[in-house]
């Protein structure tokens, strides 16, 4: 086969015009909008309201006040109130506890379950 020499940067006239190419040929998006369509506000950013965040209370230890229970491995009905349904240790985060009680807390809910005060898992 033989080709024709054609000059550098020049491409053979099609059927099309030049310039830009007709709507019906642009890749379409997902919502109908070509790709390259911006909208009316062109580049402009989205306008976006600023939400504050929910004011959040801090949580008080229930062990904190002077006629507060102290933590004994005994008290059952106390931590049961410690454990979930399933038998966890429920995390500090959530029972408000401070990092040394939750040490207590986990201490006497693991000797009550070792004497048979509490269960292991729930059954």
């Amino acid at each position: 086969m033989e080709q024709t020499e054609r000059p550098q940067g020049e491409r053979p006239q099609g059927d099309r015009p030049q310039g830009d190419r007709p709507q019906g040929d642009r890749p379409q998006g997902d919502r109908g909008q070509s790709f390259g369509d911006r909208g009316p506000r062109g580049g402009e950013p989205p306008n976006i309201t600023i939400r504050r965040p929910f004011f959040r209370r801090k949580k008080a230890s229930p062990f904190a006040h002077a006629d507060a229970p102290q933590i004994d491995y005994k008290d059952v009905k106390l931590l049961q109130r410690f454990v979930s349904e399933r038998g966890k240790i429920v995390p500090r985060r959530i029972t408000a506890v401070t990092a040394k009680e939750q040490r207590q807390l986990a201490k006497a809910v693991k000797r009550a379950r070792e004497l048979a005060l509490l269960p292991y898992v729930a059954g």
